[in-house]
């Protein structure tokens, strides 16, 4: 009998397009490609997994279902993956505020070796207001998930770690935080447990180049668009972090480079965020908001268009409470490998 239940349910999951289950928990899949210049892009086999600490999900981290990540407000779809920050309830919206990482077949994180590589994803930003975050990030979190608390575990959403020293110190760059009204990128080298909290961020805005990313704009956030991150090495060390856009299968230039971060005895610098990059980075993706500080870091004042205020997340949640953002079609491998334009 339960052979047969079995049986049936894995046939239905396949008949309404839901993930099957992989080991204990029934991992959303998320295929993404590894490319070279020589050999094109091959597919690989990846899911995405929620973080150990993931309120509204009821089923133990490593046991979880489809209804556990339709809770946090998380989908897939083919190559795309959809993040909610708020979901509704009978009872109203739950501030799910999801975080995943990227896992493979082998129930481990998938570690993206990008020092001399690159890093493209298709991202929609375009319901993202003033005062959120739709972040795209790698933390040099160990492929089983150790070194935090609670156990290792990767199937389990466990190991988180990162430049602010949450669950633990770790390296981290931030490849995109960003709303449909501005947008950066950060490396937050570590040395030890001295981290870069602040980064070596690029903003455009910051940069004096208002009129280059917003709907409407040169980047224009009310379309999907194309992030391509290139970590170019001379000598095997981290020479320089350059951004580039494709959007409407046109390339967009002028998005930002960064070649200097702090100073490398103390942190590890640039030095230090490529030999990171080198060993191997966990892909962590995440929806969120900032009641400490209604993210004016990223996007008021010199850093964005936003005013003072409006990005509150009282603010968010009554006039925005749709608000999602979704990653697709993600590749990483030799630079110039991954994209066409």
């Amino acid at each position: 009998m339960s052979f047969k239940l079995h049986l049936f349910n894995f046939a239905l999951s396949l008949l309404v397009g839901l993930p099957v289950a992989h080991a204990a928990e029934e991992y959303p899949p998320l295929p993404t490609w590894k490319c070279t210049t020589s050999g094109g892009c091959v597919q690989q086999n990846t899911f995405v997994v929620l973080d150990q600490d993931s309120k509204f999900a009821r089923g133990a981290p490593g046991s979880r279902t489809v209804a556990d990540y339709a809770a946090m407000g998380v989908s897939t779809s083919g190559n795309a993956l959809t993040m909610y920050h708020y979901v509704k309830t009978s009872s109203g919206l739950n501030n799910a505020t999801p975080r995943l990482y990227l896992l493979g077949a082998d129930g481990k994180y998938v570690l993206m070796n990008l020092l001399n590589q690159e890093l493209s994803v298709d991202v929609d930003t375009s319901t993202l207001p003033c005062g959120e975050n739709g972040a795209f990030y790698l933390s040099e979190m160990a492929a089983d998930g150790s070194g935090g608390s609670g156990g290792s575990g990767a199937g389990s959403g466990k190991g988180y770690c990162d430049a602010q020293c949450q669950g633990f110190c770790c390296n981290e760059m931030d490849i995109l935080e960003s709303n449909s009204m501005a947008t950066a990128m950060t490396p937050h080298p570590c040395k030890g447990n001295t981290c870069d909290k602040g980064g070596c961020g690029y903003n455009p805005y910051a940069s004096g180049q208002r009129n280059y990313w917003g709907p409407g704009k040169t980047v224009d956030t009310s379309k999907p668009f194309t992030v391509i991150t290139q970590f170019a090495a001379n000598g095997g060390r981290l020479a320089q972090i350059t951004r580039k856009y494709i959007q409407n299968g046109r390339q967009i230039g002028n998005g930002g480079t960064i070649s200097t971060c702090g100073n490398e005895g103390t942190t590890g610098g640039m030095t230090g965020m490529g030999q990171a990059l080198g060993r191997g980075m966990v892909l962590a993706m995440s929806i969120w908001n900032d009641a400490a500080q209604n993210m004016v870091w990223l996007d008021s004042g010199n850093n964005g268009p936003c005013a003072s205020g409006q990005g509150s997340p009282s603010n968010i949640q009554s006039q925005h409470p749709d608000t999602h953002v979704v990653f697709s079609n993600i590749r990483w491998g030799d630079i110039g490998s991954t994209t066409k334009a």
